[in-house]
């Protein structure tokens, strides 16, 4: 090889970095670190999980994610089985839990990733599509919802930050 045809390692890794899709940048199992609502129009910030939320989103490089998210603070049942829950119980537990499953699809272009829900603990999720804006920051993966939507009279987004499990 002659000098000129060399490639500092700096280089290549910068190549390699500009080289990989956002697809194989999201493969992988990522912890979440923060789950908060923002207001579109402004005003306060809530946490809908609580303060230290604890979840989970696997992207799978066949093309199929899942997600699961809940409140630190959950009560357990009276029970020993779910199917003997109280109807109190089972207001606790789908409002501190959050979970779905499906395919996804990336767009490089737009820098955003699609979840179809193929199943959901959330009915009206089940056979729907949603986009979120990626971005990546200080090793951390953020997900926002591409969409507002009323939560508490309010119009807000879920905004997320995740951290990768292993490299």
């Amino acid at each position: 090889m002659k000098n000129n045809e060399r490639i500092s390692v700096r280089s290549f890794y910068l190549l390699m970095i500009m080289e990989t899709t956002l697809f194989e940048k999201l493969v992988g199992t990522w912890t979440l670190v923060e789950l908060t609502e923002v207001p579109v129009n402004g005003g306060e910030i809530t946490l809908p999980m609580g303060e230290n939320p604890k979840g989970l989103i696997i992207y799978h490089p066949d093309g199929y994610m899942s997600a699961q998210i809940m409140n630190l603070n959950r009560s357990n049942f009276q029970q020993e089985h779910w199917t003997n829950a109280t109807a109190e119980e089972y207001t606790q537990e789908a409002s501190t839990y959050l979970a779905y499953s499906g395919p996804f699809e990336t767009d490089d272009k737009k820098q955003m990733v699609s979840h179809t829900m193929d199943v959901s603990l959330f009915p009206n999720w089940t056979g729907q599509t949603q986009k979120r804006i990626v971005t990546f920051k200080d090793g951390f993966l953020h997900l926002e919802s591409e969409k507002p939507f009323i939560s508490n009279s309010r119009l807000v987004t879920h905004q997320l930050i995740w951290k990768k499990v292993c490299n």
